[in-house]
């Protein structure tokens, strides 16, 4: 049968409206916040109508459309609706644009982290799911375009998608001219999502790799005010201002930071708090690192990757001037970590360092108090009588936030092969993480953090320590919300009262009891500078 004597039966009318239906909805599905799951929406893709007009134009005056071409707008279509995916969910688990340049190379480390968090047969179970609806996604996306090209063998087909397509390019057209509301009725184009993509690729590798980064110098006057204090700068993974500004999580969290500062204050210190901003949200905590370190506000890896070629002043180099010796505790380091020249640490103790003989507690193995005391330990048995400026990012907080270790009150059993009750190693070990209901657990986790921080303060009264305890960054959207600002919290512990009463002066509010929604007084590398400039200060 020619294309022009063709003609449509009603089932393959049917089925050409729910080919379009379905393709319509495949570039233009929303998120379920915050999950992985998708819902449909009531809009329309300007793709799709430029691309069924190419289709009408090419089956009219060229030939009509074959099966390569069907195989080939498949592959089309399944690189458009994977965009799309990624476009929506990013934003919802992680409270930021996708940028697939940077997220992709650490999609390695996190199917590493599901691997070891959940059963083995329950990451089987969602590999082969995932192998499945990605090749029922390819079925159906080519079932939807076999029928549209069968459409178009007939003139009627033709005509009508033709028509069709025509008003919605052509109402998109002058909605987008004359900002008429029918253009809140499309989705944004998937390709503006892979053209932004594309420049992150370009900018990333045509970037100068010479240029300069701007930041803030670090002060370099020293640090007379702590008097030879030992300094812990304790990064708190994930620790965002969502512990304050959202009340089912503060309601869980708020206890434990009471008893903090309960314990601070019965140890003859002080403690004061303020909110900072982050250069990073949901993730990419060595961008937080850096930028407080450095004083260079590092938002991507590019500039990252960079700062780590410079000769840069460093917190670790501007107190080892001043005679005293930097250390790093990296718990969840399982490789070779070169940061650390750039940042000038003396010594480096890693997962191997640590030597941790207790149970495991999921990915990240190590519980942070076993590794607080690990470090005061080794360090102890070097014989140096320097002042220690001790880096530790913490890692338990860390997403899935389970298993929770318990608490050892007894700071040396925490040290030895069996640390824990074994009763209370089995009810940590059995609570699962749901990825659709993170709260609780996150809170359950920092519950975790601030009641081993007050036994630390506690158990370490008579020592001359100042502590500086820093959120990383919020944690993802799906915990956070959608939207949420991007500050963290910051405590400084100390038992000098000038340095206290300096950081008030400068912003910060005596205690731990941030206001919701309170504003941050600096960024991180700001924050670096304001601490640096009170730890130098005379009397």
């Amino acid at each position: 049968m020619s294309t022009t004597d063709a003609r449509l039966s009603r089932r393959q009318w049917v089925a050409a409206a729910i080919a379009l239906l379905v393709l319509n909805a495949a570039l233009t599905f929303g998120n379920v916040w915050p999950t992985l799951w998708v819902v449909p929406r009531p809009e329309l893709s300007i793709e799709l109508g430029v691309l069924l007009l190419a289709l009408v134009a090419w089956a009219s005056f060229v030939r009509p459309v074959g099966r390569v071409a069907v195989s080939a707008l498949t592959l089309l279509a399944l690189v458009l609706v994977l965009g799309r995916y990624a476009e929506v969910t990013a934003p919802a688990l992680y409270g930021r644009p996708v940028n697939l340049y940077w997220d992709s190379q650490h999609l390695p480390k996190v199917g590493a982290m599901l691997a070891e968090v959940g059963p083995w047969w329950l990451v089987g179970l969602l590999v082969i799911g995932a192998a499945t609806l990605l090749a029922a996604l390819v079925a159906a996306l080519a079932w939807c375009l076999a029928a549209v090209a069968r459409a178009l063998r007939a003139p009627a087909g033709r005509r009508a998608v033709g028509a069709l397509a025509t008003v919605v390019v052509a109402l998109y057209a002058l909605g987008t001219w004359l900002d008429l509301p029918v253009r809140y009725r499309y989705s944004l184009p998937v390709s503006a999502t892979y053209w932004q993509q594309a420049r992150f690729v370009i900018a990333a590798k045509t970037a100068d790799p010479n240029r300069d980064l701007p930041g803030l110098p670090l002060p370099t006057e020293g640090i007379g005010r702590l008097e030879g204090d030992d300094v812990l700068l304790l990064f708190l993974e994930s620790y965002g201002a969502v512990t304050y500004d959202e009340p089912s999580i503060a309601r869980i969290v708020s206890p434990a930071r009471d008893e903090l500062a309960h314990a601070v204050a019965d140890t003859g210190r002080h403690i004061v708090s303020a909110y900072a901003s982050s250069p990073t949200f949901g993730g990419g905590s060595w961008l937080a690192h850096a930028s407080f370190m450095s004083g260079v506000e590092v938002r991507d890896t590019g500039d990252y990757m960079l700062l780590l070629t410079q000769n840069r002043e460093t917190w670790p180099k501007l107190f080892e001037a001043s005679g005293y010796r930097a250390i790093a505790v990296m718990p969840g380091m399982r490789s070779a970590w070169p940061e650390g020249t750039f940042y000038g640490f003396d010594t480096i103790y890693d997962e191997l360092a640590l030597d941790y003989r207790g149970p495991d507690f999921g990915w990240w193995r190590i519980p942070d108090q076993f590794s607080l005391a690990r470090a005061a330990e080794l360090e102890a048995r070097t014989g140096s009588l320097a002042p220690r400026l001790v880096f530790m990012p913490t890692i338990n907080t860390h997403i899935p936030f389970l298993p929770v270790p318990p608490y050892q009150a007894d700071w040396q059993r925490v040290l030895k092969h069996d640390p824990y009750p074994a009763d209370d190693v089995a009810a940590s070990l059995a609570a699962a993480p749901d990825w659709e209901a993170l709260g609780d657990p996150y809170a359950a986790s920092f519950v975790y953090t601030f009641t081993y921080l007050a036994g630390y303060v506690r158990d370490h009264a008579g020592a001359d320590e100042t502590l500086v305890l820093l959120g990383d960054h919020q944690p993802a959207a799906s915990v956070a919300g959608v939207g949420a600002r991007w500050d963290v919290p910051v405590h400084v512990v100390t038992r000098r009262a000038d340095i206290a009463a300096a950081l008030v002066e400068a912003g910060f509010v005596e205690g731990v009891a941030l206001a919701p929604q309170q504003r941050a007084i600096a960024t991180l590398p700001q924050l670096s500078v304001l601490l640096l400039q009170t730890f130098a200060a005379e009397h």
